[in-house]
C-alpha cells in the first residue's frame, strides 16, 4: 500500500510506502508521541481545572489551625483574666474585713474619746471633692488597679497599726484615769476641810487628814476610784471604816459609816456603793470622813474630790 503526497510548491509529489517496514515504524513513533501529548495536555488541563479546589482546601485548613491556636490563645487569656479576677476578689475581701475593723475600732476610740456623734460617722462615706483635673489619665488594667488595691492595703495596714496604738493609749489613759480618785464619795457640802483646825470634842488645835462632806444618814457612799478593798472593819476615831487600795500609790479611805458594804478582796469599780453614811466613832453628826493617801502620806484631797474624770 502506497500514500501520494501531492503539494503545490513541489511539481513532482511524494509517495510513502506503508509496506516499508521502516516507514511503518516511523509511523507508529509519531502515533505514540500524538498520544503521549495528548495524555500530558489532558493532565495539565485536570491539573489546571482541579487546582483551585485544591488551593481552597489547604487555604481552608490553615485558617482551621489559625482560629484553632487563636482559641487556645484565648482560653489561656480567660484563665489569666478569672486568675486576676479571683486574686482582685480576694483582696477585695480582705480590704472590706480591714474597712470593717477600722470602723468598729474607730467607734469605740470614738466612745472612748467622748466625741460627739456626728463628729465622726463611720456609716457614711467621708466627704470628698477637688477641681477636675482633664488631663488625668484613667486606670489601666490590670496593673495600675492592682498596685492601687495594694496601695490601698498598705494604707489601711497602717491606719490600723496607728489607730491600735491610739486605741492602747487611750485605754492606758482611762485605766490611769480610773485608778486615779477623782470626785466625790458623796453628794453633800463639805463641812470641815484637810489642815488644821480646832478639835470639835476639846477645841484643841489638832491635824484633820481628810474632809468632812455632810450627808443624811445612810446616804450611799461611792468609790471615787477602780481598786481593791484591803480593809472593811472598825478603827479607832473612825469608826466603821472601808480603805481601797488603787494600785498606783493611791489609797482612800471612808470613816464613819453606818453600814459596810463592801468586804476585804472586793474588787469595787468607780462609783460602786461600798458603805452608808453614818456617825461612827469620833463624830458629832452623820457625815463622810474622806482620806487620800499617796505613796504612803495623807494628801490634800480637795484636788481630787473637785477635778472630773
Amino acid at each position: 500500500m502506497q500514500i501520494i503526497l501531492v503539494s503545490r510548491s513541489r511539481k513532482v509529489p511524494r509517495t510513502i510506502d506503508l509496506g516499508s517496514r521502516r516507514i511503518r515504524w516511523k509511523m507508529a513513533a509519531l502515533g505514540a508521541l500524538a498520544v503521549g501529548t495528548c495524555m500530558v495536555m489532558g493532565a495539565a488541563v485536570a491539573l489546571a481545572l482541579a487546582s483551585p479546589r485544591d488551593q481552597a482546601l489547604a487555604q481552608i485548613r490553615d485558617l482551621e489551625r489559625t482560629v484553632g491556636q487563636q482559641n487556645q490563645q484565648l482560653a489561656e487569656v480567660r484563665r489569666d483574666a478569672q486568675r486576676n479576677l479571683d486574686a482582685l476578689a480576694i483582696k477585695l475581701g480582705q480590704l472590706q474585713a480591714q474597712s470593717t475593723r477600722l470602723n468598729a475600732l474607730g467607734e469605740r476610740l470614738a466612745q472612748m474619746g467622748k466625741l460627739d456623734n456626728g463628729e465622726f460617722d463611720f456609716d457614711q462615706p467621708p466627704p470628698v471633692g477637688g477641681v477636675e483635673d482633664a488631663s488625668a489619665t484613667s486606670y489601666t488594667l490590670p496593673q495600675t488597679l492592682e498596685s492601687g488595691i495594694d496601695q490601698l492595703a498598705s494604707q489601711f495596714d497602717a491606719q490600723q497599726a496607728q489607730l491600735s496604738a491610739l486605741q492602747s493609749l487611750l485605754m492606758d489613759a482611762r485605766i490611769d484615769s480610773n485608778l486615779k480618785p477623782t470626785g466625790m464619795p458623796v453628794q453633800g457640802y463639805i463641812s470641815s476641810y484637810f489642815g488644821r483646825r480646832p478639835d470639835p470634842f476639846n477645841g484643841h488645835i489638832a491635824r484633820h487628814t481628810g474632809i468632812d462632806i455632810a450627808v443624811p444618814l445612810g446616804t450611799p457612799v461611792h468609790a471615787v476610784a477602780e481598786g481593791m478593798v484591803t480593809f472593811a472593819g472598825v478603827r479607832n476615831g473612825y469608826g466603821k471604816v472601808i480603805e481601797i487600795d488603787h494600785g498606783n500609790g493611791y489609797m482612800t479611805r471612808y470613816a464613819h459609816n453606818s453600814k459596810l458594804i463592801a468586804h476585804p478582796g472586793q474588787r469595787v469599780r468607780v462609783g460602786d456603793v461600798i458603805a452608808d453614811a453614818g456617825s461612827t466613832g469620833r463624830s458629832t453628826g452623820s457625815h463622810v470622813h474622806f482620806e487620800v493617801w499617796y505613796k504612803g502620806r495623807v494628801v490634800n484631797p480637795l484636788a481630787y474630790v473637785r477635778s472630773h474624770r
